[in-house]
């Protein structure tokens, strides 16, 4: 199955803007995690729903919030240009947009691992002197690794598909913004399209059940050797 060098960019912009959607929430995600899952403040609620948000809100309207925001004429983007940093219609845009779809997805696989964590372990560490900070290092974050590397490869898959966000913030732009999935869709507006819609098609299918099946492996792996190590 060749792929044209068109469709290369596409597939390398995918992957890339995955891996930058990836590495820019999960610091997010994994704070985000420990407040809702280690603290009660008030606007816990709030916080819990608006991390969900994305999942039930259409894609398009999540897309449309990004450019009322980090547009160039947006609440943020207009700062944001000043200093030299642009968003819309950029890759970097995409990348935004995808961590906005697939940070749902992190922060529940990291908030779901933490709270399976027992607590006599992290009381038995701060009982010994060790600050709170020293305790989430290296106590609850190699206790949740399991899911942080979960969460990392289904936000990553999820960034991958990404498509009616990223459409409406950044468009569909051939080498700058045209993803694997908006690749697939402008394919499927061409009468003679379809064999190209339909191999990357296949590809996104093989790239999403590779993450999943490495989601798993890899969290079954480290949860036994750090099981084999207590």
């Amino acid at each position: 199955m060749a792929f044209s060098d068109e469709e290369w960019v596409a597939i390398i912009l995918s992957l890339k803007v995955a891996a930058l959607a990836v590495t820019l929430s999960l610091p997010v995600g994994i704070a985000v995690a420990y407040l809702l899952s280690r603290r009660d403040f008030l606007g816990k609620t709030l916080l819990s729903g608006l991390v969900t948000l994305p999942l039930v809100l259409p894609p398009v309207v999540t897309g449309y919030l990004l450019l009322i925001a980090f547009g160039r004429k947006g609440v943020l983007g207009g700062v944001l240009e000043s200093m030299g940093i642009v968003l819309s219609f950029r890759w970097t845009g995409a990348a935004l947009a995808a961590a906005v779809m697939g940070f749902p997805l992190l922060v529940q696989a990291i908030r779901i691992s933490m709270e399976a964590i027992d607590g006599r372990l992290e009381q038995a560490a701060r009982t010994l002197g060790a600050s709170p900070a020293w305790v989430f290092l290296t106590v609850t974050l190699p206790l949740c690794l399991p899911g942080i590397i979960a969460g990392v490869v289904i936000a990553f898959a999820r960034s991958l598909g990404e498509f009616g966000a990223t459409i409406t913030f950044v468009s569909a732009i051939p080498g700058e913004t045209q993803t694997l999935a908006s690749a697939i869709h402008t394919a499927l507006q061409d009468p003679d399209g379809e064999p190209q819609a339909f191999r990357l098609t296949l590809l996104s299918i093989a790239l999403s059940m590779l993450a999943i099946f490495l989601s798993g492996y890899v969290s079954r792996f480290v949860a036994a050797r750090l099981g084999a190590r207590s």
